[in-house]
């Protein structure tokens, strides 16, 4: 059984004392390094991944915080020069605490640890009525920007639009710009709440004001539907009734 593991520190020595250690663990497989915890969760989001080697103390962003916005987080291994974080991060259900140094012997006994417990883990099929209510809807999204991480209300978004390599979220009182693709971001919103309707605009259902031909107005501002989601969009309103 293969671990796919990432490590997440601040510290070069620290990452490559990890790396070592995991290499010499057959059963574990390193799919990647990070020295920081934003770019780490933006790799969680879009890669499987069963551990996660996690430092707690780091600038801008800790792996406290990152523990405390990730929804569905895999096995976590704190490594740590403090042990004053200890309880925090098991109230948040770290498999272990490893303090730094780090020996072998202790660091193989962490990574069995998690192993028995990924072993135990039975999944089974859940019922409809269970798997209807094991997830509730989010009704927000964490947005990098900055070098910081925004929490962004979904009720909030009035439309997204594209700059290039860039996303512009428009909110009632402020925009937020982030380097992300437009396929990512339909990722992480309900699709039962926005919708892409030209190749450089995402929009809001519920803020659209208004329809005028080709055009929706949101805010007083006019996007334009694309001639490639002219049909999904115009399907929607059929289904919505309002045609």
């Amino acid at each position: 059984m293969n671990i796919r593991c990432i490590v997440v520190d601040d510290e070069p020595l620290a990452i490559e004392k990890i790396t070592e250690y995991i290499q010499r663990i057959p059963s574990l497989e390193l799919l990647s390094t990070f020295d920081n915890a934003i770019d780490a969760m933006e790799f969680l989001r879009d890669k499987k991944t069963d551990l996660v080697f996690l430092d707690i103390q780091m600038d801008n962003f800790t792996g406290i915080q990152l523990l405390e916005i990730l929804r569905n987080p895999p096995k976590i291994i704190i490594i740590s020069a403090y042990d004053s974080y200890a309880v925090k991060g098991y109230e948040l259900d770290v498999s272990d605490y490893l303090l730094k140094p780090i020996s072998f012997e202790r660091f193989l006994k962490a990574v069995n640890k998690v192993s028995g417990e990924i072993r135990n883990e039975r999944p089974s099929a859940p019922s409809a009525d269970t798997e209807t209510r094991a997830k509730p809807a989010a009704d927000y999204i964490f947005i990098k920007a900055d070098y910081h991480m925004h929490k962004v209300k979904l009720e909030n978004i009035l439309y997204i639009e594209g700059m290039k390599d860039y996303l512009r979220l428009h909110l009632p009182n402020e925009r937020i710009m982030t380097l992300m693709s437009f396929i990512k971001m339909e990722k992480v919103l309900p699709p039962d709440r926005f919708m892409r309707v030209h190749k450089s605009f995402i929009v809001s259902l519920d803020k659209i004001e208004r329809i005028e031909r080709n055009t929706i107005m949101i805010s007083g501002q006019k996007i334009p539907i694309g001639n490639k989601y002219k049909k999904e969009f115009f399907e929607y309103l059929e289904k919505e009734k309002v045609l």
